[in-house]
């Protein structure tokens, strides 16, 4: 019995560590501030054991703040203070991941493109 559920734990261990090995892609580039319709827009995305909720601002047609609402990393926390400093400073939703915190970087731009892609394109664009 004792042999059963140790065989079950390292195989759920396994495949966690598995799930955590591969990144999301990411699906996001530069803003177009042409096309964006300034407001506050709410985006959300996940992938394996993360998963991010996210409130993103944009005034003037550029993104001015990212404010992470959520972010359920398994490992990779590093990555919440650098990556909206890093789309707000690029004006892009792909962004130099943070080393060490690929997927919960990538899940975290995926939600702020998810969020850019809720805002309304401005008419003629």
């Amino acid at each position: 019995m004792f042999r059963k559920h140790v065989s079950v734990l390292v195989l759920t261990c396994l495949i966690s560590i598995g799930c955590g090995c591969r990144s999301a892609m990411v699906s996001g580039g530069p803003v177009d501030p042409e096309t964006l319709t300034d407001g506050i827009y709410e985006g959300a995305y996940s992938h394996g054991p993360n998963s991010a909720h996210v409130r993103v601002t944009i005034l003037n047609g550029k993104i001015t703040a990212v404010e992470l609402l959520e972010h359920d990393a398994w490992k990779g926390h590093k990555a919440d203070d650098v990556i909206p400093g890093r789309i707000v400073e690029n004006q892009s939703t792909a962004v130099d991941a943070v080393s060490g915190a690929t997927n919960s970087s990538h899940v975290i731009m995926n939600a702020v493109e998810d969020a850019v892609q809720k805002a309304p394109r401005k008419e003629g664009s």
